[in-house]
């Protein structure tokens, strides 16, 4: 077995994926099955090893935005579904600053997704929907500033 050369080691950055489900889960002191919904429901996109779900530094930091919403907000993860197409992720869910410039949830996050999609009927109803949602609870309403 030859020695690896100090060059064939990577450092480690936010987006590594180095915990695995249970691991992530005991960070999070949720049940597994809990990241497995929201992975089904498109909240989280771990990374996948062979048909291990593994997770990075930022991914824990997400959920734990989520779980914040949830809990401490009381929106359904339906709702937070609209809320996340309607406005950036830490408007809702108040993370660090320091977290933003790292945030998966940046890309393309400038403008709510229903102005990139001028036009389309269903977006326009989803919206009307979401604002009516965001209406119906007054300190997510005054953090998207509606």
């Amino acid at each position: 077995m030859t020695p690896r050369k100090r060059s064939d080691v990577r450092p480690l950055t936010p987006d590594t994926p180095i915990y695995p489900i249970g691991v992530a889960a005991k960070l999070l002191d949720v049940h597994p099955r809990t990241l497995r919904i929201y992975e089904d429901e498109g909240l989280i996109s771990p990374d996948h090893k062979g048909k291990r779900r593994m997770f990075s530094e930022n991914d824990i930091t997400w959920v734990s935005c989520l779980r914040k919403v949830i809990h401490e907000q009381g929106i359904s993860i339906p709702g937070l579904k609209k809320l996340l197409e309607l406005a950036p992720c830490w408007d809702i869910a108040e993370c660090p600053e320091e977290i933003h410039a790292v945030c998966p949830a940046l890309i393309d996050r400038a403008a709510p997704r229903i102005m990139r999609l001028v036009g389309d009927a269903r977006s326009e109803r989803a919206a009307r929907a979401a604002e009516r949602q965001v209406g119906s609870i007054p300190s997510v309403k005054e953090k998207v500033g509606k």
